[in-house]
């Protein structure tokens, strides 16, 4: 603990112990400690101002009693060239071409493929997707088959855009939604998706996640995941209380839920891998990648 020292004391370092950090002569020999009735203040080790007391910083070469006195001290840092030579930077897991491009604009898709460290471009795919499933239908596909067109329609229209570069490899994917034997669309409204919440609590469905790549307009790569969702049998109020919470956002959701969000408390169990529920197989997607140098083995 530092001592304490009577206010508009004067304080001078003998040549000898100046800049040492030691206290001179003057606090070595006369009794100046705490005098009775008179205000002290306590010594710091703070730099700043000093008004009407005085702070001990021993690694300062000189101190002052002056009344509002300042320290100044210069910076001893030096400035770093800008360089950034300098700056050690991570390897890129991915290859510099050709480019990445997502034909979709949704943004867990483009979330999932962000988390896992690539570089995507997102391009809005038009197509008529009711239009797409209708033919499908009429021509007997199943669900994982009708999933497929509706992805490589997607990917095929945006890589014929004029805005994506050449050699680019396109991803899109979409996802169906099966329950014994019915397709279930994106719901119109909210009346619809409270119908839908209905058919399906306490029972099992399958979501039909496909996932194509197509390069130069050519499809090189598909890929169709099938988790099984088990939906809690959940009462009404909680039905009500969670399409209040969740709004029209679930409008864009096959299934009236986002697993990402509250969504998740309409489940007791869940098949299959987490991001094939939100729209994208990504494990069987990266494997793809790796396998044509799109990204590092």
């Amino acid at each position: 603990m530092y001592p304490t020292f009577p206010t508009e004391c004067t304080v001078s370092d003998s040549k000898d112990s100046r800049g040492s950090g030691k206290l001179s002569r003057l606090y070595r020999h006369k009794p100046v400690y705490n005098p009775p009735r008179m205000k002290v203040y306590p010594l710091s080790t703070v730099l700043g101002t000093a008004q009407n007391c005085f702070e001990y910083c021993p690694h300062v070469p000189q101190y002052s009693h002056g009344r509002n006195f300042t320290f100044h001290f210069h910076s001893t840092e030096k400035a770093m060239p800008d360089d950034s030579n300098l700056v050690l930077k991570a390897a890129p897991l991915q290859a510099e071409s050709p480019p990445i491009v997502l034909a979709s604009r949704s943004t867990a898709r483009r979330s999932l493929l962000e988390s896992a460290g690539l570089k995507v471009r997102c391009m809005s795919a038009d197509v008529d997707e009711p239009a797409i499933r209708d033919h499908a239908r009429a021509r007997g596909l199943d669900a994982d088959q009708t999933a497929l067109e509706l992805a490589r329609a997607k990917a095929r229209a945006v890589g014929m855009d004029s805005g994506t570069d050449r050699g680019a490899i396109v991803i899109g994917a979409d996802q169906m939604l099966s329950f014994q034997g019915r397709w279930f669309d994106k719901p119109a409204g909210v009346a619809q998706a409270r119908e839908h919440l209905r058919i399906l609590r306490g029972r099992s469905h399958t979501l039909h996640t496909a996932v194509v790549m197509v390069q130069d307009g050519c499809e090189i790569w598909r890929h169709v995941a099938c988790p099984v969702l088990h939906m809690r049998p959940f009462s009404d109020s909680f039905m009500e209380s969670y399409l209040a919470a969740e709004g029209e956002t679930i409008l864009s959701c096959v299934g009236c839920y986002r697993l990402e969000g509250p969504g998740i408390q309409l489940f007791s169990r869940i098949e299959g891998e987490y991001a094939a529920i939100l729209g994208l197989p990504l494990l069987a997607l990266l494997r793809a990648l790796r396998a044509r140098n799109i990204i590092l083995q």
